[in-house]
């Protein structure tokens, strides 16, 4: 049975983490929203101590003496994490180092001596190309093998972390003629010759966080450093790493955008609080003012996002297919947090459009949550095709 009760401490956990996002995050976030492109050095305290690990004993099951048994996990743990830092800052948090989506595709299909010699490395994710984003199956980066080496040809845009990160995930295809059972994940040092950042993005939020572009001309690289099993197969299980470091990453966004959705509600309550209103659960709906009856509303949408979030998370800790489950998290979570932001601003009237508070930045940084990561409308079809049991090829 799933008891998505969190245990006494994973609520620890969360409150300690929320209490160092307060102190550290908050007191800079305006800062380094500003000051775009610049690394927030007062981060270096968070140097290696990973985000992503992997979990032990997936399968083992909870014992009536220990009930708390079965609900914890790393990947439950890390969204939790991940929701209380974004309630501080969700910028600030995609740039702490080693917690990269590359640090994510590692510990999803690496090898464990892979997982020991890149664990300490902060790595960045490169899929998305000008003519291959939603569908991550039309890669045109090219992975050619030469001896003992493999050389990559192509470009890749809107890396997170481009400029700050040690080494890059590259998805490339071995031969486009196989389609998705051409396409492998590797493994690029940064500084690799023929690696080159050709620019950084000017962005709407997450501004503390860098994002840019690469450009791999002849670019060689070891054997080894194709990610994962090194056996090339005539089948699309290549694709399938590219598909399972979703499943991995896909929650974690439904996270930051709870954390977001999470910190723009707290700060309407408390100014509701300065003027006498404060929400009453007892009440019946046609007892509640109109500020009371959105900010409940409001809050359910949230319990609803974090639950969702939690299942995806509890199967994956559990080594159960979640693929479903993170498209549903990152599908409600990123469009209803965007609304939640948008609609506390309005509550806050001419303060939720001024500088004064954060909830504007929290406006602008939350809206990336429903692109990123599988736009909302790939995270539905992803849902339809599920339910209606249809292939990608049947429904497109």
């Amino acid at each position: 049975m799933i008891n998505l009760e969190l245990s006494e401490n994973m609520v620890k956990l969360q409150q300690n983490i929320k209490m160092v996002a307060k102190s550290m995050f908050r007191p800079i976030s305006r800062k380094y929203d500003e000051a775009e492109h610049e690394y927030p050095k007062e981060l270096d305290v968070f140097r290696g101590a990973p985000l992503f690990s992997r979990s032990k004993n997936k399968k083992e099951a909870p014992s009536p003496a220990s009930p708390d048994k079965g609900r914890s996990g790393p990947a439950l743990g890390q969204i939790l994490s991940v929701e209380a830092m974004c309630w501080g800052d969700c910028g600030l948090l995609m740039s702490v180092p080693n917690a990269g989506v590359g640090n994510a595709a590692l510990v999803a299909v690496g090898t464990d001596e892979q997982v020991e010699k890149w664990g300490g490395k902060w790595i960045a994710f490169a899929n998305t190309e000008s003519g291959a984003g939603s569908d991550a199956g039309s890669v045109q980066t090219t992975a050619d093998a030469d001896g003992g080496e493999w050389v990559i040809n192509g470009e890749k845009i809107f890396v997170t972390c481009a400029d700050r990160c040690d080494a890059v995930v590259v998805w490339a295809t071995l031969d486009k003629l196989l389609g998705k059972a051409g396409i492998k994940p590797f493994l690029v040092e940064k500084g690799n010759p023929g690696m080159k950042l050709e620019h950084l993005e000017k962005k709407c939020g997450l501004r503390a966080s860098d994002t840019g572009t690469f450009v791999f001309t002849d670019c060689r690289i070891p054997k080894e450093n194709i990610l994962g099993d090194p056996e090339i197969k005539q089948t699309s299980e290549g694709f399938k790493g590219v598909m399972k470091t979703f499943d991995m990453t896909r929650p974690m966004v439904a996270s930051m955008a709870n954390g977001l959705a999470s910190a723009s509600l707290d700060l309407v309550k408390d100014k509701m609080a300065e003027k006498g209103v404060e929400p009453d659960y007892h009440k019946t709906p046609n007892q509640l003012s109109a500020m009371e009856k959105e900010y409940l509303m409001m809050e359910a949408n949230l319990e609803a996002m974090r639950l969702l979030t939690y299942k995806a998370a509890w199967m994956a800790d559990k080594d159960l297919p979640n693929n479903v489950e993170a498209s549903m998290a990152k599908a409600k979570s990123g469009r209803t947090a965007t609304l939640i932001a948008q609609k506390c601003c309005d509550l806050l009237g001419p303060l939720g459009f001024t500088t004064k508070e954060l909830a504007e930045k929290w406006m602008r940084d939350v809206k990336i949550m429903d692109i990123f990561e599988g736009t909302g409308q790939i995270q539905h079809l992803i849902i339809a095709r599920h339910i209606l049991k249809l292939s990608s090829k049947e429904l497109k």
